[in-house]
């Protein structure tokens, strides 16, 4: 190690040394082991790759775990078990049985030992206690600190070696009181330009208000005026429509008087025409004495009628009633006179025609 002390002018040293590499003892990193290989040209892709199997693995051969036994030696075991089945159902056929109990009664289990001893159904308990030991507490875990790697080297710097304190910080001191009165000077300078603008901003705003009272009194002005405005144009409009309101009723008027002169005559023309003005001894003839008296009349007729209608039946039935009974006459007198002349009969005949003509002749007077 090369090293150097230099002393300048104002008695001050300073140390400088050659930079120089550490020698390195052991690896930083575990060797990397390669793998030797047969193939002298590496297998990137794996579908190539010779150790990778390739299919499905369902349908490879595997190697049974134990040697698989004879087929003799199977067929003796399956005999052996078929035999033991028999033996227990043989011995569950022969065993006794013990009957079953006559009506109103039961079995019970009883002690057949040579000691009878005392059966309950509680299990004696006894307790005992035990104390274990406190678990002690986990010690803290110890600070892990890696192994240091590389080598130490130290260098001893003697007093004053390096730098003097009273010469060195003498610069420094004069660059902190130079700063902090230029950073007083800029805050006075800064205090004074915003008083500056303060008393701009107060003057503007004295100015500002004075405009607005100029401007709202202006305003208030206008508006009065348009108010005015307003009310004279109001006022004159609704004596102008009052003017048009007169000059239109005022020719309603006239228009409806010369229309009216020839109607009311003509309404009345057609009203009369129409029948709105009768006699009302007229329309009262017209309108219910004449249809109650038609309503009497044809109620009689049709009595009438009835009355001729039944009559003519009651006649018609009863000279149909003589017909027949001179007709069965008639036959009877024609059996018993057989043999009399023909003329006798047709006498007979014409007698009793002249009788049926005399009594309906009779009944037709007293209708008519």
């Amino acid at each position: 190690m090369q090293s150097r002390l230099s002393k300048q002018g104002n008695s001050t040293y300073s140390y400088s040394s050659q930079p120089k590499a550490a020698q390195r003892q052991r690896f930083k990193f575990r060797p990397t082991v390669v793998p030797p290989t047969n193939e002298s040209i590496s297998v990137g892709n794996l579908m190539y790759d010779r150790r990778i199997v390739r299919g499905n693995t369902y349908a490879m051969h595997s190697l049974p775990t134990q040697t698989p036994l004879n087929l003799i030696t199977i067929q003796r075991q399956q005999e052996a078990r078929q035999r033991v089945a028999a033996r227990r159902k043989a011995r569950q056929f022969f065993r006794t049985v013990t009957p079953e109990p006559v009506q109103d009664r039961k079995h019970i289990n009883v002690q057949t030992e040579l000691y009878l001893e005392e059966l309950t159904d509680r299990v004696e308990e006894a307790d005992v206690f035990i104390q274990t030991d406190r678990f002690l507490d986990r010690p803290p875990t110890p600070l892990y600190i890696p192994q240091a790697t590389g080598r130490d080297t130290a260098t001893q710097i003697e007093t004053g070696d390096l730098f003097n304190f009273n010469v060195e910080v003498r610069p420094i001191v004069e660059v902190l009181a130079g700063r902090t009165v230029e950073q007083a000077l800029v805050e006075v300078s800064q205090e004074e330009e915003m008083r500056r603008m303060r008393d701009q901003q107060r003057d503007y705003e004295e100015s500002r208000n004075a405009e607005l009272v100029e401007l709202q009194r202006s305003e208030e002005q206008e508006k009065r005026l348009r108010t005015e405005k307003d009310r004279r144009m109001q006022q004159e409009e609704e004596v102008h429509r009052a003017e048009r309101e007169a000059q239109e009723k005022i020719a309603a008027r006239a228009f409806s008087r010369a229309y009216l002169q020839d109607l009311v005559p003509s309404v009345f023309n057609n009203l009369r025409e129409n029948g709105y003005f009768y006699d009302p001894v007229e329309r009262e003839t017209e309108a219910s004495f004449i249809p109650w008296l038609m309503d009497q009349t044809m109620s009689q007729v049709n009595q009438l009628n009835i009355s001729r209608t039944l009559l003519d039946s009651t006649i018609r039935d009863v000279v149909n009633q003589r017909v027949d009974q001179y007709q069965r006459l008639n036959d009877s007198l024609r059996q018993s006179n057989h043999s009399g002349s023909r003329r006798s009969s047709r006498h007979g005949s014409e007698k009793s025609l002249q009788r049926q003509k005399s009594t309906s002749s009779d009944h037709r007077a007293p209708k008519e």
